[in-house]
């Protein structure tokens, strides 16, 4: 399935750009450093002026971004994605391919950082990347290792800190607990985003019913790309990450500017943990969004994303100009 090039206007979402990988682009498998196969997208521009890196968060794919990636495109944007290891079409790191499982987070570090630095080596454009919930902490881990070094950042609802029912320093704890009591990559729940809540899962992500029904179109077509709850060891590993970052020194230095979108009513993530980093930033920008916005800011009711993508818009002209 492919489309033909054309303008998509932030207000017209039809399906069959949600839902068609776009001519032009294509999926193949990249392997990393230790031969790990990595699904991998790219979209070039026909006349580029940067190359831009998108990277998701836990459990999904690159498909649910066709969007906005079509929207880039339109900007001039070459695009490029993976998908985490563990998830999507990058294998499993657990038997169970329903569980979302990492024992150790460094592997996503050294992924990023392999195929950046693969990536970078294939051209020499103005670069930006974006992360999106998970994706948006390991960004931030690779800006503050200075293992990435683009011209800008987007961070879309960063994964700084987690919600959890009594909060993160005693989820964390439990998360701890859980792994030394059992198979650390057993699920942490049963279903659902997260655990001791009512919510559907549709309303945990986005209010747009139809860009909602888009990832359930993709994971029919491709049923292996479907993942469930994360393991507990995946959710220790996201505490840890979220409590080192809050004191990571290297943050204040932080060369790369930053546009960070923040969605106040966010019930997977903690906002106020990502509005404090951006606070520690030298050069960050904060775009908040109210009760209007879930979690997928840039997959939600086409107000939301016409503010977003005018603010992303804006950002990169200043810092990657035509």
């Amino acid at each position: 399935m492919a489309f033909e090039k054309v303008t998509v206007p932030a207000t017209i979402a039809p399906k069959w750009v949600r839902r068609a990988i776009p001519a032009g682009a294509r999926v193949s498998m990249w392997h990393a450093a230790d031969g790990w196969p990595l699904r991998r997208f790219d979209w070039p521009a026909e006349r580029p002026r940067g190359r831009l890196l998108f990277q998701t968060g836990r459990g999904d794919i690159f498909e649910k971004y066709l969007e906005t990636f079509a929207h880039l495109h339109a900007q001039g944007w070459s695009i490029a994605a993976f998908d985490w290891r563990g998830q999507g079409g990058s294998g499993r790191l657990s038997a169970n391919a329903k569980v979302g499982h990492a024992s150790d987070f460094t592997v996503f570090d050294d992924d990023l950082t392999d195929f950046w630095t693969a990536w970078c080596a294939e051209d020499d454009s103005p670069t930006a990347v974006f992360g999106h919930s998970m994706g948006g902490m390991m960004v931030m881990r690779a800006l503050a290792n200075r293992t990435i070094r683009p011209d800008a950042a987007v961070l879309v609802a960063p994964m700084i800190g987690l919600r959890a029912p009594l909060g993160a320093r005693f989820g964390g704890f439990v998360a701890r607990v859980m792994c030394r009591s059992g198979d650390p990559a057993r699920a942490a729940w049963r279903s659902n985003e997260r655990p001791g809540t009512v919510s559907s899962r549709q309303t945990l992500l986005t209010h747009d019913d139809a860009r909602y029904d888009d990832e359930r179109w993709w994971h029919a077509q491709q049923p292996g790309l479907k993942l469930g709850p994360p393991s507990w060891a995946w959710l220790s590993q996201a505490f840890d990450g979220a409590r080192a970052l809050a004191v990571d020194p290297r943050v204040e230095a932080v060369a790369t500017p930053v546009l960070m979108i923040v969605a106040e009513a966010d019930r997977l993530v903690d906002p106020r943990a990502a509005l404090r980093l951006a606070a520690r930033l030298p050069d960050a920008q904060v775009v908040r969004f109210g009760r209007e916005s879930a979690h997928e800011v840039l997959r939600e009711a086409d107000g939301v994303r016409r503010r977003a993508y005018a603010a992303i818009d804006a950002f990169l002209d200043v810092h990657c100009p035509r």
